[in-house]
Protein backbone atom coordinates (compact mmCIF):
# COMPACT_ATOMS: atom_id res chain seq x y z
CA UNK A 1 0.00 0.00 0.00
CA UNK A 2 0.81 3.08 -0.26
CA UNK A 3 3.34 5.59 2.21
CA UNK A 4 3.13 9.01 1.97
CA UNK A 5 5.94 11.30 2.55
CA UNK A 6 6.92 15.10 3.20
CA UNK A 7 8.17 16.69 0.52
CA UNK A 8 11.22 19.02 1.16
CA UNK A 9 10.75 22.46 0.33
CA UNK A 10 12.12 24.11 -2.68
CA UNK A 11 13.21 27.02 -1.11
CA UNK A 12 15.08 28.41 2.54
CA UNK A 13 12.24 29.14 5.01
CA UNK A 14 12.48 33.11 5.01
CA UNK A 15 13.08 32.94 0.93
CA UNK A 16 9.15 34.68 1.11
CA UNK A 17 9.92 37.15 3.73
CA UNK A 18 8.57 40.15 4.22
CA UNK A 19 5.46 38.46 2.67
CA UNK A 20 5.56 34.88 4.41
CA UNK A 21 7.85 35.25 7.81
CA UNK A 22 10.23 32.13 8.10
CA UNK A 23 8.86 31.04 11.55
CA UNK A 24 5.49 30.79 9.78
CA UNK A 25 6.66 28.58 7.13
CA UNK A 26 8.96 26.62 9.39
CA UNK A 27 6.07 25.63 11.78
CA UNK A 28 3.47 25.43 8.74
CA UNK A 29 6.02 22.63 7.08
CA UNK A 30 7.68 21.11 9.15
CA UNK A 31 4.61 20.55 12.04
CA UNK A 32 1.21 21.16 10.45
CA UNK A 33 2.18 19.29 7.11
CA UNK A 34 3.86 16.50 8.65
CA UNK A 35 0.99 15.87 10.83
CA UNK A 36 -1.17 14.99 7.63
CA UNK A 37 1.53 13.04 6.54
CA UNK A 38 1.67 10.85 9.54
CA UNK A 39 -2.04 10.84 9.35
CA UNK A 40 -2.41 9.60 6.35
CA UNK A 41 -0.28 6.59 6.84
CA UNK A 42 -1.51 5.84 9.98
CA UNK A 43 -5.17 5.23 8.23
CA UNK A 44 -3.42 3.21 5.58
CA UNK A 45 -2.26 0.85 8.38
CA UNK A 46 -5.29 0.64 9.86
CA UNK A 47 -7.32 0.15 6.36
CA UNK A 48 -4.36 -2.77 6.25
CA UNK A 49 -5.30 -3.97 9.25
CA UNK A 50 -9.24 -4.08 8.48
CA UNK A 51 -8.74 -6.17 5.63
CA UNK A 52 -6.27 -8.56 7.08
CA UNK A 53 -8.85 -9.27 9.71
CA UNK A 54 -11.66 -8.95 7.54
CA UNK A 55 -13.20 -6.37 10.02
CA UNK A 56 -14.47 -3.62 8.67
CA UNK A 57 -16.89 -1.93 11.49
CA UNK A 58 -14.93 1.03 11.68
CA UNK A 59 -14.41 1.38 7.49
CA UNK A 60 -16.54 4.64 8.07
CA UNK A 61 -14.41 6.46 10.40
CA UNK A 62 -11.16 5.48 8.84
CA UNK A 63 -12.30 6.58 5.22
CA UNK A 64 -13.41 9.76 6.65
CA UNK A 65 -9.57 10.03 8.45
CA UNK A 66 -7.85 9.11 5.44
CA UNK A 67 -9.71 11.54 3.11
CA UNK A 68 -8.77 14.45 5.21
CA UNK A 69 -5.51 13.89 6.10
CA UNK A 70 -4.82 12.60 2.35
CA UNK A 71 -6.35 16.03 1.42
CA UNK A 72 -4.20 17.84 3.71
CA UNK A 73 -0.97 16.73 2.52
CA UNK A 74 -2.16 17.21 -1.13
CA UNK A 75 -2.54 20.68 -0.56
CA UNK A 76 0.36 21.74 1.07
CA UNK A 77 2.65 19.86 -1.33
CA UNK A 78 0.60 21.84 -4.18
CA UNK A 79 0.90 25.24 -2.30
CA UNK A 80 4.25 24.77 -1.46
CA UNK A 81 5.14 24.31 -5.03
CA UNK A 82 2.06 27.28 -6.21
CA UNK A 83 4.70 29.88 -4.08
CA UNK A 84 8.38 30.65 -5.62
CA UNK A 85 10.64 33.85 -4.16
CA UNK A 86 10.65 34.89 -8.11
CA UNK A 87 6.69 34.91 -7.71
CA UNK A 88 4.47 37.59 -8.61
CA UNK A 89 3.08 39.70 -10.79
CA UNK A 90 0.75 38.40 -13.70
CA UNK A 91 0.99 34.90 -15.93
CA UNK A 92 1.29 35.19 -19.71
CA UNK A 93 0.00 32.87 -22.39
CA UNK A 94 -2.27 30.56 -22.26
CA UNK A 95 -3.17 30.36 -18.54
CA UNK A 96 -3.53 34.51 -18.96
CA UNK A 97 -5.63 34.39 -21.76
CA UNK A 98 -8.46 31.47 -20.09
CA UNK A 99 -8.04 34.13 -17.05
CA UNK A 100 -9.44 36.64 -18.93
CA UNK A 101 -11.62 34.54 -20.67
CA UNK A 102 -13.14 33.07 -17.70
CA UNK A 103 -13.24 35.85 -15.05
CA UNK A 104 -13.04 38.72 -17.26
CA UNK A 105 -9.74 40.30 -16.57
CA UNK A 106 -7.07 39.12 -13.80
CA UNK A 107 -7.58 42.08 -11.51
CA UNK A 108 -11.57 40.29 -11.19
CA UNK A 109 -9.52 36.91 -10.47
CA UNK A 110 -7.28 38.18 -8.20
CA UNK A 111 -10.35 39.87 -6.55
CA UNK A 112 -12.60 37.03 -6.27
CA UNK A 113 -10.00 34.30 -5.11
CA UNK A 114 -9.09 36.74 -2.48
CA UNK A 115 -13.15 37.11 -1.07
CA UNK A 116 -13.39 33.53 -1.28
CA UNK A 117 -10.36 32.90 0.97
CA UNK A 118 -11.77 35.86 3.07
CA UNK A 119 -15.24 34.67 3.34
CA UNK A 120 -14.53 30.65 4.44
CA UNK A 121 -16.31 29.78 7.70
CA UNK A 122 -13.52 28.50 10.21
CA UNK A 123 -11.04 26.82 8.18
CA UNK A 124 -10.33 26.06 4.94
CA UNK A 125 -8.63 26.76 1.00
CA UNK A 126 -9.34 28.74 -1.18
CA UNK A 127 -8.34 27.33 -4.74
CA UNK A 128 -8.29 28.34 -8.62
CA UNK A 129 -9.82 24.84 -10.12
CA UNK A 130 -10.20 23.79 -13.45
CA UNK A 131 -13.61 22.26 -14.63
CA UNK A 132 -13.25 19.62 -17.07
CA UNK A 133 -16.68 19.06 -18.10
CA UNK A 134 -17.63 22.89 -19.05
CA UNK A 135 -13.54 23.00 -19.66
CA UNK A 136 -13.30 26.51 -17.52
CA UNK A 137 -11.84 27.50 -14.81
CA UNK A 138 -12.79 28.48 -11.56
CA UNK A 139 -13.04 29.26 -7.76
CA UNK A 140 -14.14 27.48 -4.82
CA UNK A 141 -13.83 27.26 -1.42
CA UNK A 142 -12.63 23.98 0.30
CA UNK A 143 -13.53 23.64 4.18
CA UNK A 144 -10.97 21.49 6.27
CA UNK A 145 -9.29 19.99 3.18
CA UNK A 146 -11.99 18.43 1.06
CA UNK A 147 -15.74 19.79 1.31
CA UNK A 148 -17.32 21.99 -1.29
CA UNK A 149 -15.45 21.48 -4.44
CA UNK A 150 -17.11 20.39 -7.43
CA UNK A 151 -16.64 16.43 -7.93
CA UNK A 152 -15.21 16.95 -11.42
CA UNK A 153 -12.93 20.14 -10.78
CA UNK A 154 -8.51 20.00 -10.74
CA UNK A 155 -6.91 22.55 -8.26
CA UNK A 156 -4.41 24.11 -10.08
CA UNK A 157 -3.92 26.96 -7.70
CA UNK A 158 -4.72 26.82 -3.89
CA UNK A 159 -4.61 29.36 -0.64
CA UNK A 160 -4.51 28.09 2.93
CA UNK A 161 -6.58 30.02 4.65
CA UNK A 162 -6.42 28.27 7.97
CA UNK A 163 -5.11 30.56 10.85
CA UNK A 164 -1.44 28.44 10.93
CA UNK A 165 -0.62 30.03 7.22
CA UNK A 166 -0.92 33.38 8.81
CA UNK A 167 -1.60 33.85 12.72
CA UNK A 168 2.14 34.69 14.07
CA UNK A 169 2.33 36.96 11.32
CA UNK A 170 -1.01 38.72 10.72
CA UNK A 171 -3.01 37.59 13.65
CA UNK A 172 -6.86 38.44 13.02
CA UNK A 173 -5.91 40.68 10.05
CA UNK A 174 -5.84 37.35 7.29
CA UNK A 175 -7.04 40.19 4.33
CA UNK A 176 -3.52 41.39 4.46
CA UNK A 177 -2.12 37.38 4.08
CA UNK A 178 -4.50 37.16 0.99
CA UNK A 179 -3.15 40.29 -0.59
CA UNK A 180 0.52 39.65 0.16
CA UNK A 181 0.72 36.49 -1.26
CA UNK A 182 -0.03 37.37 -4.40
CA UNK A 183 3.91 38.51 -4.59
CA UNK A 184 4.82 35.02 -4.27
CA UNK A 185 2.40 33.03 -6.55
CA UNK A 186 4.68 30.97 -9.47
CA UNK A 187 2.78 31.13 -12.38
CA UNK A 188 5.02 29.16 -13.74
CA UNK A 189 3.79 26.21 -11.74
CA UNK A 190 0.22 27.10 -12.22
CA UNK A 191 0.98 27.03 -15.58
CA UNK A 192 2.49 24.48 -16.13
CA UNK A 193 -0.28 22.21 -14.38
CA UNK A 194 -2.75 24.31 -16.35
CA UNK A 195 -1.35 23.14 -19.55
CA UNK A 196 -1.47 19.28 -17.99
CA UNK A 197 -5.13 19.40 -17.04
CA UNK A 198 -6.06 20.04 -20.58
CA UNK A 199 -5.14 16.44 -21.66
CA UNK A 200 -8.26 15.24 -19.00
CA UNK A 201 -10.79 13.72 -20.09
CA UNK A 202 -13.41 12.74 -17.50
CA UNK A 203 -16.01 10.67 -20.77
CA UNK A 204 -18.41 13.08 -19.92
CA UNK A 205 -19.75 14.50 -23.24
CA UNK A 206 -22.94 16.14 -23.59
CA UNK A 207 -23.15 17.14 -20.03
CA UNK A 208 -22.55 20.99 -20.21
CA UNK A 209 -22.57 23.24 -23.03
CA UNK A 210 -21.84 27.09 -23.56
CA UNK A 211 -24.48 29.75 -22.67
CA UNK A 212 -25.06 32.56 -25.51
CA UNK A 213 -25.84 35.57 -23.07
CA UNK A 214 -28.69 38.02 -24.26
CA UNK A 215 -26.93 41.03 -22.44
CA UNK A 216 -23.43 42.87 -23.06
CA UNK A 217 -20.84 40.60 -23.76
CA UNK A 218 -18.26 39.73 -20.63
CA UNK A 219 -15.20 41.92 -21.25
CA UNK A 220 -12.14 40.82 -22.38
CA UNK A 221 -9.13 42.95 -21.06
Amino acid sequence: MTRYILPDLRFDYGALEPHIQGAIMELHHDKHHRAYVEGANKAIQQLQEMRGRGDFERIGAIERALAFHVSGHVLHSMFWQNLSPDGGGEPDGALAQAIRRDFGSFDAFKLQLIKVASTIMGSGWAALVWDPVSRRLGTTQIHDHQSEITQAGVPLMVLDAWEHAYYLQYRNEKDKFFQAIWNVWDWEDVADRFQAVQRLDLRLADTAEDLVSQSAPHPVL
